[in-house]
């Protein structure tokens, strides 16, 4: 088991809710018998933990290229209690990370027997977690520099 934060960059355009770069943390967890359960479970956990225990959590179907199945991972939407509004784009739902199974070709080719070990796999944006729990409604202020704005999470 493993959590790895670093840093991402990606072509694409700057907004409110999209940045260039951002930080990532991804979790794995490889073993015997570890199910979508295990991973559904402590995903839910997390949420709950996070955002509190009233967050109501979705899991759909996603595709993601290490993993299979692949999920993306959502809460309801706090600010609306999932009826629709700006921040979930009228969906009553916030995607906060994806995650899936780990595929049995990647164990493969890391030397693990699939049909012996097992495992699953997440990443999630720290940043867009912070944005969803304090309401902060543009990612750009984490990399502004402006100590007024920094001085609020010492």
């Amino acid at each position: 088991r493993v959590v790895v934060p670093g840093r991402c960059y990606r072509y694409e355009a700057t907004d409110p809710t999209h940045e260039w770069h951002f930080y990532q943390i991804e979790g794995l967890a490889v073993d015997r018998g570890i199910t979508l359960a295990d991973l559904k479970g402590t995903l839910y956990e997390f949420a709950r933990r996070i955002f509190g225990s009233e967050r109501k959590v979705r899991f759909r179907c996603d595709y993601f290229p290490f993993v299979e199945p692949g999920v993306d991972m959502s809460i309801d939407c706090f600010l609306c209690d999932g009826v629709g509004c700006r921040v979930c784009q009228d969906t009553g739902w916030i995607e906060i990370m994806g995650a899936g199974m780990v595929h049995p070709q990647v164990l493969e080719n890391v030397g693990y027997d699939p049909n012996i070990y097992t495992g699953f796999a997440f990443g999630m944006g720290p940043e867009r977690v912070a944005m969803l729990k304090y309401g902060i409604e543009d990612i750009r202020l984490f990399y502004a520099n402006d100590l007024r704005f920094l001085r609020q999470f010492a």
